[in-house]
């Protein structure tokens, strides 16, 4: 199971298993996407192609860059953050994205850095 999970799922519905959309290969701990959702992947892709998802509102430690849109841009505390398939790593402040979630800690302007982040409810 992932490592990275700050904070437990409270219902046995708190999973999905489903083909993920991106990235091609989920590992454990990856955040996302299938379709215009997004999650958090608790297990390596099987061999079916599909994978186990945490769909609750949680609190991971993710890999963030200080982008947006428009260039670079330091994340603040509470900034909402999106998954964007192209980029590495997938979670920024691009809206061009998919909407996954909230900065629980700051970055810096073009830097990466692994935060809490704050995962919406699917």
């Amino acid at each position: 199971m992932a490592k990275n999970k700050k904070q437990a799922g409270a219902r046995s519905m708190d999973t999905i298993a489903i083909a993920c959309s991106d990235p091609a290969v989920p590992v454990s701990g990856d955040p996302v996407r299938f379709g215009n959702r997004c999650g958090a992947a608790l297990i390596n892709e099987q061999s079916d192609g599909l994978t186990t998802v945490d769909i609750t509102t949680s609190e991971w430690d993710f890999s963030v860059k200080g982008v947006n849109a428009g260039g670079n841009s330091a994340v603040a505390l509470y900034d909402e953050l999106y998954y964007v398939d192209a980029d590495t790593p997938k979670l920024s402040k691009k809206n061009t994205g998919v909407l996954f979630g909230m900065a629980l800690a700051t970055v810096g302007s073009g830097l990466t850095a692994t935060i809490r982040v704050l995962k919406y409810r699917v």
